[in-house]
């Protein structure tokens, strides 16, 4: 057998001018049809384009001349800090382009902003704006000269726009929105309609600004998060007392190094604190309003702000890894992720966009050569339509709403990867929570301690030892109860999981093992007394864990893990929202059975891994059906699930397993989500009748001639503006 052969190596270009749905799609046609290059992801509303070139067949060179044919500017990105290189040919011809920005270690790096006037599609606003102007003024002194200024402003106006089709017909694309629009300009023209056509091509050009300032309105929320990061950091260098402070770029930064964070300042970087207390406000990553407070061994988040306090922390991760930089390069990819309707829209603009042409044909010809119609009436009337079937409206309205929608929640620390996830979840029903870290805090603590054998610190010494270096929560609130009493754990050896119900270890020659009551009773019948305790605090509650040396029970240990603050309010938010909550854990049925009618929602309780994953099966019922949990002890749940959300601060597996995440770890995110997801499906719904309604009434009002074409133009125009502007109310969700 042959190895397969390696994946071509992913290029990441910053492409200016690229604003619009359209011209994204346009960017991924000519990436399609180009040899050696594959799996094309565009996000217009960051400009970015990533994809994978075997320079071998395609050298990127030719890439970028392809794409400069379309009128845009792809400048490449380059992920290790230096900067963005530009071909010879563009610098030679675009001296006055803005340049990429790159800084050392940065994971983001911006086209530079520019003022709308200064923008492409500026320029040509102002430029037609002003023919447009001129030839009117030549009216009132010269009724000729006025006609050629029309002719001029048209011309002059339509050029980028011919430019743009050529390019498309050359690469395949001949049924673009800049074909139909050169024609009609073209055709009025030709048919002596020169002022019309010269407003029809100033009203496009101003739809295409609308779209530009709308996508740079919904990418400056994404450069707000990108420059949370501080652009310098106070590095520690030496030990004891000749300890020193030196300011360097955060960029600049690497695991293992220490950073001071002053009261006022931004953590630089990913890390743990080594020494100091303060309060964190970290709303700029999680959306969380309320400070938290922090200590030695907490973790920080790279742009989160300190309060009050001096802290040491340890960088655990580069700045191209933070929390920031995953999350900005997750809202990138799912920017570029289409939903199901916006790929239903692009396969329908394939075969619309010739029927118009096809149809506004026949309306050119059959009525004069047929029905006695006049010539002239029916060619303008077939422009009209031209101009009444541009889909730049249509195309835009699902992806303008997604991208403000998944912009909007980033800033609020709510992750969603990309437009599909949205529209499942608006369509959610029910919502199966884990419990532990989820609904409850996910910090048990120990209430009770009752020793059968020995005093109740040395049972908490031996509970301690057989689950020291244990991750599970259970484990972490024995040993740190064992610290907090000062109780000593003897060495152990030979530890042991017991996937769902215990651990065990070799501690002073005996093998003791902490474990359910369950799991207890399989190694040796508990007594009445005992079972009775056990239930009692069950009732309350509490997870009671067993220490035996099998047979011998040598006591019992009561565990709460207290519900979130926030976790019935956010039940209550989701009923009111249509949306039934369930609760799937693993532990007992009395302990959940007690925390879910605090919590009011139905419980599955006792589950292994697996009975989660069927549980979650089970719940669809041809019905999507959402999944929440940390992202670790639920994966196979998540991924079952048809929308898997992840709870936590940001953690590793949190931003990369689940369909989408809420940082702050409130529950009240999920129904945030469930929110946003639904209002971003009324406004696709909103957009869509928008784009098809205003084109129903001008071909109506066209075709019974009361109005041109200049009118006919806002039937695309106006719409695209409507959309536009609807959308970006999603940037306002709070």
């Amino acid at each position: 057998m042959q190895d397969p052969a390696p994946e071509a190596p992913e290029l990441c270009y910053l492409v200016e001018g690229m604003d619009c749905a359209d011209c994204a799609n346009k960017i991924e046609a000519l990436v399609n049809r180009t040899p050696g290059a594959s799996n094309p992801r565009v996000a217009f509303t960051t400009q970015v384009l990533r994809l994978n070139l075997d320079e071998s067949v395609t050298p990127r060179e030719s890439l970028e001349a392809r794409i400069r044919s379309l009128g845009y500017k792809p400048t490449l990105r380059v992920p290790d800090g230096t900067k963005s290189h530009t071909h010879p040919e563009e610098a030679a011809h675009h001296p006055d382009r803005g340049e990429a920005r790159a800084q050392d270690g940065e994971h983001v790096h911006e086209l530079e902003d520019k003022p709308w006037h200064a923008t492409r599609q500026g320029r040509e606003v102002i430029t037609t704006g002003v023919l447009l102007v001129a030839a009117l003024v030549f009216g009132f002194i010269e009724p000729q000269l006025s006609r050629w200024g029309y002719i001029a402003a048209t011309l002059i106006g339509v050029w980028p726009l011919a430019r743009k089709a050529w390019a498309g017909v050359r690469l395949g694309n001949p049924f673009s929105i800049n074909t139909l629009v050169t024609i009609a300009a073209i055709g009025a023209v030709v048919i002596d309609e020169a002022p019309e056509a010269a407003v029809v091509v100033f009203l496009f050009a101003v739809g295409e600004l609308l779209e530009g300032i709308a996508a740079g309105r919904a990418r400056a929320g994404i450069k707000a998060l990108a420059a949370l990061a501080p652009k310098t950091a106070f590095l520690l260098e030496g030990e004891g007392e000749g300890i020193r402070t030196r300011e360097v770029p955060a960029g600049s930064l690497r695991a293992g190094q220490v950073v001071q964070v002053r009261p006022g300042g931004r953590v630089p970087a990913d890390g743990t604190i080594l020494s100091g207390f303060s309060a964190l406000d970290d709303s700029p990553v999680t959306g969380e309003s309320v400070p938290v407070s922090k200590g030695p061994g907490d973790s920080v988040f790279a742009g989160s702000i300190n309060a009050d306090g001096v802290l040491a922390v340890r960088v655990d991760k580069d700045p191209s890894d933070n929390t920031i930089a995953r999350i900005i390069h997750l809202v990138e990819e799912a920017q570029g992720s289409k939903a199901p309707t916006a790929r239903f829209i692009d396969r329908f603009s394939r075969y619309y966009t010739p029927g118009v042409l096809a149809i506004a044909t026949l309306i050119a010809v059959v009525p004069p050569l047929f029905l006695g119609g006049a010539w002239l009436e029916w060619l303008y009337k077939a422009l009209a339509l031209l101009l009444i079937g541009c889909p730049c409206a249509l195309v835009l309205s699902v992806p303008a709403a997604i991208t403000s929608a998944i912009a909007a929640g980033a800033r609020r620390g709510l992750l969603i990867k990309g437009g599909a996830v949205l529209e499942t979840l608006a369509r959610v029903r029910t919502v199966a929570f884990d419990k532990t870290g989820t609904l409850t805090a996910g910090k048990p603590r120990v209430i009770d301690v009752v020793a059968l054998e020995g005093s109740e610190a040395e049972l908490l010494g031996l509970a301690a030892a057989v689950e020291q270096g244990s991750s599970h929560p259970l484990a972490k609130a024995i040993v740190e109860k064992a610290d907090e009493v000062g109780a000593t754990a003897p060495p152990s050896g030979d530890q042991q999981a017991v996937q769902g119900k215990g651990a065990q270890a070799i501690v002073q020659g005996r093998t003791l093992v902490v474990g359910s009551p369950k799991y207890a009773a399989e190694l040796a019948p508990l007594a009445a007394e005992v079972a009775g305790q056990v239930e009692a605090m069950e009732l309350q509650g509490k997870t009671v864990v067993l220490l035996l040396d099998p047979p011998a029970l040598l006591g019992f240990i009561a565990i709460r893990d207290e519900p979130r603050p926030d976790a019935r309010e956010a039940l209550s938010q989701l009923k009111q929202l249509g949306v039934e909550g369930v609760m799937l854990t693993g532990d007992n049925a009395r302990t959940a059975g007690a925390v879910a009618e605090g919590l009011g929602l139905e419980v599955r309780a006792e589950l292994m891994p697996e009975d989660k994953l069927r549980a979650v099966g089970e719940l669809g019922q041809g019905r999507p059906v959402a999944m929440v949990g940390d992202g670790i002890n639920d994966a196979p749940a998540l991924a079952r699930a048809d929308v898997g959300i992840a709870m936590g601060g940001g953690a590793d597996v949190a931003l990369e397993t689940a369909d989408a995440a809420v940082l702050g770890g409130s529950v009240r995110g999920v129904a945030d989500l469930v929110r946003l997801s639904r209002g971003t499906t009324r406004v696709v719904a909103q957009n869509i009748a928008f784009a098809l309604g205003l084109k129903a009434v001008f071909l109506a009002t066209t075709l019974l001639g009361v109005t041109g074409l200049w009118p006919a133009v806002l039937a695309d125009t106006g719409a695209t503006a409507l959309v536009t502007l609807n959308s970006l109310r999603l940037l306002r969700f709070r």
